[in-house]
């Protein structure tokens, strides 16, 4: 069986309902968090696949995270090599520096459900299975875009949402492995300044995940089933 290797950055947020196609396609989930003894001997060229997820550090807070330029380095030899790799939200990030984009704090929080708006080149693109569907954004951070790559997505606090390079690379700002997955609860302890400084409460947060989350998780595991399938 093919291995995909998750790196998660906080234990909040893992692979959620994306597992489900991951699986689906004959790959094996393996995981190792960031704060492992063993994550700086990781090969990331070894596995089939390479997931990375989110986290509330930034790609720029590199003193303070020592582990980002150890990551961002074996990440770029992988880009490199043209291997399948997976970026959701600082995953996303991880990607875009890795390619060397400087990625930097953005002028605003984009916190709450709301659809992404597709490209003209997104049309034959596994993103087409999330058009018009609210999707989970949480984020206050901005992707410059590498070059050699296809913007896919935007929105309008945003515009770097989705980009591909080729059909083996694949970055997403937003969430859209999140809709059904108990840790959302993890996500909105002490969130409220947060949360408030993109205009919306807990509350009215919580109550976006409950009427947009069950979408908007099918819509991700089909994005993520037909770009397994292209790879």
């Amino acid at each position: 069986m093919k291995r995909a290797l998750i790196i998660r950055h906080v234990p909040s947020e893992g692979i959620a309902g994306f597992r489900e196609p991951v699986e689906a396609a004959g790959y094996e989930p393996d995981r190792i968090d960031i704060s492992d003894p063993d994550f700086a001997r990781v090969n990331f060229n070894a596995p089939e696949l390479l997931i990375l997820m989110g986290g509330p550090m930034g790609v720029y807070e590199r003193e303070a995270h020592p582990w980002i330029d150890c990551e961002i380095d074996r990440l770029a030899s992988r880009i490199s090599l043209g291997l399948p790799t997976l970026g959701v939200c600082l995953g996303a990030q991880m990607i875009a520096a890795a390619m060397g984009a400087k990625v930097y704090s953005g002028p605003s929080k984009e916190v709450g459900f709301a659809p992404v708006t597709l490209h003209a080149n997104a049309a034959d693109s596994p993103l087409r299975q999330v058009e018009g569907v609210p999707m989970l954004h949480w984020h206050g951070d901005s992707i410059p875009l590498p070059e050699g790559v296809e913007l896919l997505a935007s929105t309008d606090a945003y515009a770097n949402q989705a980009f591909r390079r080729g059909p083996e690379l694949l970055a997403l700002q937003f969430h859209a492995e999140m809709g059904e997955d108990p840790r959302f609860e993890q996500w909105l302890e002490d969130s409220d300044d947060y949360v408030g400084q993109a205009g919306i409460t807990v509350p009215e947060l919580r109550a976006q995940h409950g009427r947009h989350g069950p979408g908007a998780v099918a819509a991700g595991r089909a994005m993520i089933a037909e770009w397994l399938r292209g790879l």
